[in-house]
């Protein structure tokens, strides 16, 4: 009986010390939970917990979120800048260089430079209306022949227009030719055929022709495109009215209208290049002639106007041009990458890499952009300074975490987080016209676990169609006051 006792008692032992073999025991160390445990604080400080949802709020002991229903998440002392208080507060964090890497993050530097703004607009072709000549009857009469014109027709210099029956003209006519052989009295008749009306060169033909002629032909006085002509045979004019307007093709105007943000540095005689859709690959030069000085109140633009040769006559009114207008560029100053620029409603920040790879949010007075680069009118830069300018955001969202960059003014934390878009996968457990509660899957971007969470939808149409159970990705932006879904599909 003792023997059976025994062989239990000892078959119990080697069962026990088989099953802790198993789970992580060894003989002379603690347990497995509380050795991992006891690693894992000995190698990693917590620093505080916190909610992913709401960042800003810091906590001293783990627990349930009062904002969500999740669990604290702690905050652990990654690097030296953490653990030292006065690294956050002058001399910004640190980002372990794996994590840069896999954020994406690319840098620039600060350079100086002049800025040569350069504003792309469009307008339309018009014509040059320095460029108009204005034909009109000079004395009372009846058109004796119209020739066979219509506005839009093209017109050479010296074409005949109409010949008009003038008989005003005709008396005085006969007078001056009857005295020319008085040259007192001549000089006299001249001189009144010229106030009736005639031109020099048509008092010049009545003396080679010696006889008086009662029909003038009135000429067009340029070339160009009759945009006004309205006479017929038969009908009388007045003295005054006009018989056609011309206008020249030579040279035209191209009006544009540049935005109110985009006109402090256009002057009169800068360079434009123009493209037009009729004339692909070519490219065509003009110069700013007038700024029209008053803004339309409505576009918040500004009228400027080009004047372009147009020697060949292939730009035509009404055509759209694509204008390039290049700004005189002013005073040398700080160049920054425009992508390095975060701007956060209230201010523009720009984070420099200091020594021993720190990240350091400096606030910037941004200037005029071109070409992918910004004026720094004011900050705490200088030349050849390094500058992130791609996964900018990312970092941003880590120091919105830690309270670096909203401590530049004491805002709270977080304030100067970029709105983006992010993305998740989760089942529809209840929607209506303005909520959407779901339980999606972990998102690793925002370090949130899964859960069950409402959403702000944020237009009603978004709901249309689902239903509980439904499985969806959704696209959605993180606010201060909580999440906005801006986009849903339907998965399989």
């Amino acid at each position: 009986m003792n023997k059976k006792i025994m062989l239990s008692l000892l078959l119990g032992l080697l069962s026990g010390l088989t099953l802790a073999f198993l789970f992580g025991w060894r003989p002379g160390t603690p347990h497995a939970a509380e050795s991992t445990v006891a690693t894992q604080h000995a190698e990693r400080k917590i620093l505080y917990w916190y909610d992913p949802m709401k960042p800003e709020a810091h906590f001293e002991q783990p627990g349930k979120s009062p904002f969500m229903d999740m669990e604290l998440i702690p905050r652990y002392a990654e690097n030296l800048a953490d653990e030292n208080p006065n690294a956050e507060k002058n001399e910004g964090f640190i980002i372990p260089s794996g994590l840069t890497r896999n954020l994406g993050v690319k840098f620039g530097k600060v350079e100086k430079g002049v800025l040569r703004p350069v504003v792309e607009i469009s307008g339309s072709v018009g014509f040059d209306e320095h460029a108009v000549a204005v034909v009109q009857a000079r004395a009372g009469g009846i058109v004796e022949r119209a020739y066979p014109l219509a506005v839009g027709d093209r017109v050479a210099a010296g074409a005949p227009l109409a010949d008009v029956r003038v008989p005003e003209w005709y008396a005085a006519q006969g007078e001056y030719l009857a005295l020319r052989g008085e040259p007192q009295l001549a000089a006299a008749a001249r001189a009144r055929l010229l106030q009736l009306g005639m031109t020099p060169a048509q008092v010049a033909t009545l003396e080679k022709r010696g006889a008086p002629n009662a029909v003038v032909t009135f000429h067009a006085t340029r070339a160009g495109m009759l945009s006004e002509f309205d006479l017929r045979e038969g009908m009388t004019v007045v003295a005054g009215q006009t018989l056609a307007r011309i206008n020249g093709l030579d040279a035209v105007w191209v009006i544009a209208q540049a935005p109110e943000a985009e006109i402090a540095g256009l002057n009169v005689g800068d360079r434009a290049t123009l493209q037009f859709a009729a004339f692909p690959g070519q490219t065509f030069t003009g110069r700013i002639n007038a700024l029209i000085p008053e803004l339309d109140r409505e576009t918040r633009t500004l009228s400027v106007r080009i004047a372009l040769p147009n020697p060949e006559n292939t730009l035509r009114p009404g055509m759209i041009g694509y204008i390039r207008l290049e700004q005189a560029g002013g005073a040398e100053r700080l160049l920054a990458p425009t992508d390095a620029i975060i701007a956060t409603g209230k201010r523009h920040v720009v984070i420099t890499v200091a020594d021993g790879g720190r990240f350091v949010p400096v606030e910037v007075t941004p200037g005029r952009e071109a070409g992918g680069k910004t004026e720094i009118l004011a900050a705490a830069l200088s030349d050849g300074e390094r500058i992130v300018v791609s996964g900018q955001f990312m970092i941003d969202s880590e120091a919105s975490l830690r309270g670096v960059l909203a401590r530049m003014d004491g805002t709270k934390a977080g304030a100067m987080r970029e709105t983006r878009i992010h993305q998740g996968v989760g089942t529809v457990q209840s929607v209506d016209a303005n909520e959407i509660v779901l339980a999606h899957d972990p998102i690793p971007e925002l370090e949130w676990p899964a859960m069950t969470m409402p959403f702000a939808l944020a237009k009603p149409e978004l709901g249309a169609g689902l239903r509980a159970g439904q499985k969806v990705r959704f696209y959605f932006v993180q606010l201060e006051d909580g999440a906005v879904i801006e986009r849903v599909e339907s998965l399989p």
